[in-house]
């Protein structure tokens, strides 16, 4: 569904807060944009249960966009497992029969997301789409799952029972009733595909934003780096912490504080932990991600959500030009280096700022 086009100059302050809803979404990071005499192209479309949006810079053909929505349909179509025909559908409605031939690219994300599996020791798990189906979250709605439940859906919960052939382009759940989601990475890849397609077109500046999964395209037309608003938990959508300085690069969030439902005065947010099969508590609010590829800042956001602070850092600090900004209930905002902390303008005073330092 087309929401609408505009072709116009930017000459104002302009926040974009993009609705989240849906099962795989991420807390929106916010683009902060200041005056500009750039001309661009912008459209906005409902795609991926969400509201997309693609600004170009210095561009006029409008049909880069429109190329860029039908790439994003197309994807979904495979990746979606709610989507019947879908390769995620075809994969679960055989789960215990048969491997599916899949498309190229249903193939390359679930090599991914069996590798952030691996990263995490099945913190992070595609195979957790029983776990998530059970819980149902869809705020304001939500089912509180019992024990008796999960133990129920525990045995199909294990990535290693997900087998991929690479020579064959194969995918098989070996047990029935196991149900494959790529919902945590599967909108990071789109954009990767999105932003490859476009800088192949020759777009040399620009914003994708998959509501929650930012990716930018090189910096601003003059040069300078894109500013990019951090939301503040216990705010309203649009209201942030601070805005860190980023150019050609990826931003994710993932949060306990958009996506939950509520019962007897106790919130239940949507990050799993298929370790306990309930929502993840420890000491976070929110995990948001800096890295040059979008597949990898949607996989790692919930990763390390769920292994909390110091497992989170830890795992960041082992992987190259990838960056963390970690969130506490405490009112603190942890950054994973001194680098991305120089490159962050703070516009909240009750916060504590500093980089890890164990």
């Amino acid at each position: 569904m087309r929401i609408k086009r505009s072709i116009q100059v930017l000459g104002i302050v302009l926040v974009t807060a993009i609705a989240l809803v849906g099962c795989a979404q991420k807390e929106s990071p916010q683009v902060v944009e200041t005056p500009s005499k750039a001309s661009y192209i912008e459209d906005h479309a409902f795609q991926l249960d969400t509201i997309i949006t693609v600004k170009l810079y210095g561009e006029e053909d409008t049909s880069l966009i429109e190329d860029s929505f039908s790439r994003i349909e197309e994807l979904e179509k495979m990746l979606s497992v709610h989507l019947e025909g879908s390769d995620l559908a075809k994969i679960r409605d055989a789960a215990g029969i048969s491997a599916v031939k899949v498309q190229a690219e249903t193939f390359e994300v679930m090599e991914a997301a069996l590798g952030y599996a691996e990263l995490s020791q099945g913190r992070f798990d595609p195979t957790a789409g029983p776990l998530i189906d059970l819980w149902g979250i869809d705020p304001p709605e939500g089912h509180l799952a019992t024990e008796e439940e999960l133990a129920d859906i525990k045995p199909l919960i294990d990535y290693q029972k997900l087998i991929v052939d690479g020579e064959a382009g194969t995918i098989y759940l070996q047990d029935e009733k196991m149900i494959a989601n790529l919902g945590a990475i599967a909108k990071g890849y789109i954009a990767d595909e999105v932003k490859e397609q476009l800088v192949d077109a020759g777009v040399t500046s620009g914003i994708i934003n998959l509501g929650g999964n930012v990716l930018l395209i090189g910096g601003k037309p003059d040069g300078s780096d894109f500013r990019i608003g951090v939301q503040d938990p216990d705010s309203l959508r649009g209201e942030y912490l601070g805005i860190v300085s980023l150019k050609d690069e990826s931003i994710v969030t993932s949060g306990d504080y958009e996506r939950f439902f509520e019962v007897n005065g106790k919130k239940y947010h949507h990050i799993l932990d298929p370790f306990t099969g309930f929502p993840a508590q420890n000491s976070l609010r929110s995990v948001t991600i800096i890295s040059p590829k979008s597949t990898d800042g949607d996989a790692l956001s919930t990763t390390c959500f769920l292994l909390g602070l110091d497992e989170g850092i830890k795992l960041i600090r082992s992987l190259p030009s990838i960056d963390a900004i970690f969130v506490t209930k405490d009112d603190r905002m942890i950054f994973s280096s001194q680098d991305l902390l120089d490159r962050y303008q703070s516009t909240n005073e009750a916060m504590e700022e500093e980089v890890y330092a164990q």
